[in-house]
């Protein structure tokens, strides 16, 4: 099977700064794209920025210019900056992945897979 890890969440004071990261073990032939997805308790989770295998990036609006994503396919990892960090960025934070991986005995499949997340809280 496969799992995604997060690493990095924490509290930071507004302004400041944090990276996320996360890493992908299983058997895995390709990555097709990593990225990240955040939820505010009682909203839906939204969309913050992904990278596909080869390297394209794409991000939403509310964080262009201040957050960057970075994929290493190789290591089956994707790191997430975070610059300039607002009230409004505190979230749980989950790692989101497509990958074509084994899922057992002649089962080889592409599937989406998810971290369980980890807390980012920007207060002062």
């Amino acid at each position: 099977q496969v799992q995604l890890v997060e690493s990095g969440g924490g509290l930071v004071q507004p302004g400041g700064s944090l990276k996320l990261s996360c890493a992908a073990s299983g058997i895995i032939f390709r990555v097709d794209h990593m990225g990240w997805y955040r939820q505010v308790p009682g909203k839906q989770r939204e969309f913050v920025a992904q990278a596909t295998g080869s390297g394209t990036t794409n991000y939403d609006d509310s964080v262009k210019g201040r957050f960057t994503i970075s994929i290493d396919s190789a290591k089956k990892t994707v790191d997430l900056q975070m610059n300039a960090l607002q009230p409004a960025d505190t979230a749980v934070y989950f790692c989101n992945a497509q990958l074509e991986a084994s899922l057992g005995s002649h089962d080889i499949r592409v599937s989406e897979w998810w971290g369980q997340g980890t807390l980012v809280t920007v207060s002062t």
